[in-house]
């Protein structure tokens, strides 16, 4: 690769952690632009995990550095639920055809545009976390971890549905647990791509780097500064590369 390809993946890797971080969809835009240089789908799919490991660690720092508090032990619970769940996933999606995979991957980025757009998932109310709410969140990380252990993409969409449907938490707090919660899942990802072959290392280290710093910002900065900005150029990036994907993939 060409140096200012890596200059790009670590662009693309800030970008896509800040997006990440405040909401979700990173992936939508990093895993289609690592395709673009030449990866399957399924191994840049594989291949972003890395790099989103990278970034949950660092935006766990920058919550904790701001003072935000972490629902305890709850986090705890939902990371364990997703754990099965996110081995269950990575070993699916490491033994799906490209194009399968391609098919599935531009229908979620579909599905994310009507999620941006439409913001269901406003938390109302005052928090919940007595047990029957615990529980009931923790079943479905588990199956938000298979989800995630298959494809990631969209899938901050669904973890801020479910605190904030669920549990009625805030989009900061949801944010925090969030990125807690994934280092578990993203972390089995890792090592279930690693041994299935499927992930470069060297891609996804400077990947990585992006997403680490991209992601100790997005935690620092305002959620809902630039929210509409945000929001409209996701809409217009994620379909014009499901385009390209469907078509030309």
């Amino acid at each position: 690769m060409a140096w200012y390809e890596y200059l790009l993946i670590t662009g693309v890797g800030f970008l896509a952690a800040f997006m990440n971080t405040v909401g979700g969809g990173g992936s939508l835009f990093s895993v289609p632009i690592l395709t673009f240089l030449g990866l399957p789908i399924t191994m840049a799919n594989a291949t972003s995990r890395v790099a989103i490991l990278f970034q949950n660690i660092f935006a766990v720092v920058g919550f904790k550095s701001k003072g935000v508090a972490l629902p305890w032990p709850y986090s705890l619970y939902l990371g364990l639920s997703s754990l099965g769940g996110g081995i269950m996933g990575s070993m699916l999606a490491s033994r799906v055809a490209d194009e399968v995979f391609t098919k599935i991957f531009v229908g979620i980025m579909f599905f994310s545009v009507f999620l941006i757009v439409y913001d269901p998932f406003k938390s109302k109310g005052a928090e919940k976390l007595d047990t029957k709410s615990q529980i009931i969140g923790s079943i479905f990380f588990f199956f938000l971890g298979i989800y995630g252990g298959f494809v990631q993409a969209g899938i901050g969409f669904m973890v801020i549905a479910v605190l904030s449907l669920v549990n009625r938490l805030n989009l900061v707090t949801s944010n925090y647990v969030k990125v807690f919660a994934a280092i578990v899942y993203t972390g089995v990802s890792v090592i279930v791509f690693g041994i299935e072959g499927k992930i470069m290392w060297n891609i996804g280290l400077v990947l990585a780097v992006g997403h680490a710093l991209g992601g100790w910002y997005a935690s620092r900065w305002s959620v809902s500064a630039g929210e509409v900005w945000i929001k409209r150029v996701m809409i217009a990036s994620i379909i014009a590369m499901a385009i390209k994907l469907w078509f030309w993939g």
